[in-house]
């Protein structure tokens, strides 16, 4: 078996590295992004390995289908990037639900816990032997009311260390998670009520821009927003005029609508073309990191577990993976029939 490893970094190859050895399989790594340019890469082998800035479009589909690829294995849990309908009848699409939702959840809190207590601004301060407090006065946790839009694992587990705090916990999901015990209400309710409003959603057309102009007017005056899903549920351009407005009091992200090449990236002896992103780094009350929050030591070693294992499952004998994105029904990851049996 032949994978074709696209956009690897130095910390995620050495246990993809290994663990393929010991399978048995042939593994080529690649520093750039899968897209239709480099597509043809891929030739001789059984699947490409791809996170979330990979373009697997019609085009790239076609292109792999072409070269006799079978399979398409996400190291990740999004698939916003995988034309998952168009891969249907071509190409089998798996991906890792499930690396480790305590990294991101943790990251979110601690995004939140840096911005409301000005702790970043502090370290810089008492680098250079400042020690005022001058304005880094926060508030508590305690008592405020945090919503949670997607109660998937990440936004369960952040809601629990929410309540760790002592904050209230409202939620809002399109499906709701009965045996959960969160307390859920409409969205608009929640826009209205929440104090910080921490997205864990995926991204599809229904959620794109989901926090744009409208939503932020029906927040509080001094909301704190955290963003570790993917960076199109927000309309940037909204959330900096909401800075602006003073409406939004802070902003913590991990993720940009436009971070495709940009993050993950060593940017820093040029220039910055993206005017937003520069904009959004410059304000005092906004904090970025690089789609990070996946990072532990734990969540590598999952997501290289899982997506080995979901390739040797697919090209098993019964062919059957649990992790398969399935279009059959245009369900895709409720879609029970694909747990049985492939997708096609």
């Amino acid at each position: 078996m032949k994978i074709a490893f696209y956009d690897a970094k130095p910390y995620e190859t050495p246990a993809f590295k290994s663990l393929c050895e010991e399978k048995g399989i042939e593994i080529s790594f690649y520093d750039f992004k899968l897209n239709a340019d480099t597509a043809s890469l891929a030739a001789g082998c059984d699947a490409v390995c791809v996170f979330v800035n990979d373009d697997v479009n019609a085009e790239v589909i076609d292109v792999l289908h072409s070269l006799g690829v079978k399979a398409v294995a996400l190291r990740c849990a999004g698939y916003n990037n995988v034309d998952v309908k168009h891969a249907y009848g071509k190409l089998h699409v798996v991906h890792v639900p499930a690396y480790s939702p305590y990294a991101v959840a943790e990251h979110a809190m601690a995004l939140l816990l840096t911005s409301i207590r000005r702790i970043h601004k502090a370290y810089i301060r008492t680098r250079d032997f400042n020690f005022s407090l001058a304005g880094l006065v926060g508030f508590d946790l305690h008592g405020k009311t945090a919503g949670v839009i997607g109660t998937g694992k990440i936004g369960k587990i952040f809601a629990g260390i929410c309540r760790g705090f002592g904050m209230r916990v409202i939620a809002y999901d399109k499906f709701p998670s009965a045996e959960s015990g969160l307390e859920y209400m409409p969205l608009d309710d929640l826009l209205r009520t929440a104090d910080v409003i921490s997205l864990h959603c995926p991204l599809t057309d229904e959620t794109a821009h989901m926090i744009d102009r409208a939503a932020i007017a029906k927040m509080k005056k001094g909301v704190v927003i955290l963003n570790t899903s993917r960076g199109k549920l927000i309309d940037t351009e909204a959330l900096i005029d909401g800075i602006k407005e003073r409406k939004v009091g802070a902003a913590c992200l991990d993720v940009y609508e436009e971070e495709a090449d940009i993050f993950f990236n060593d940017n820093s002896g040029h220039i910055m073309d993206d005017d937003t992103l520069a904009r959004l780094i410059s304000m005092p009350n906004v904090i970025v990191t690089s789609h990070q929050a996946f990072l532990t030591e734990e969540a590598l070693a999952n997501i290289a577990a899982t997506t080995v294992q979901n390739v040797i499952d697919l090209f098993s004998e019964s062919g059957v993976c649990e992790n398969e994105l399935c279009y059959r029904c245009g369900n895709i990851e409720q879609c029970r029939s694909c747990r049985n049996k492939k997708c096609f």
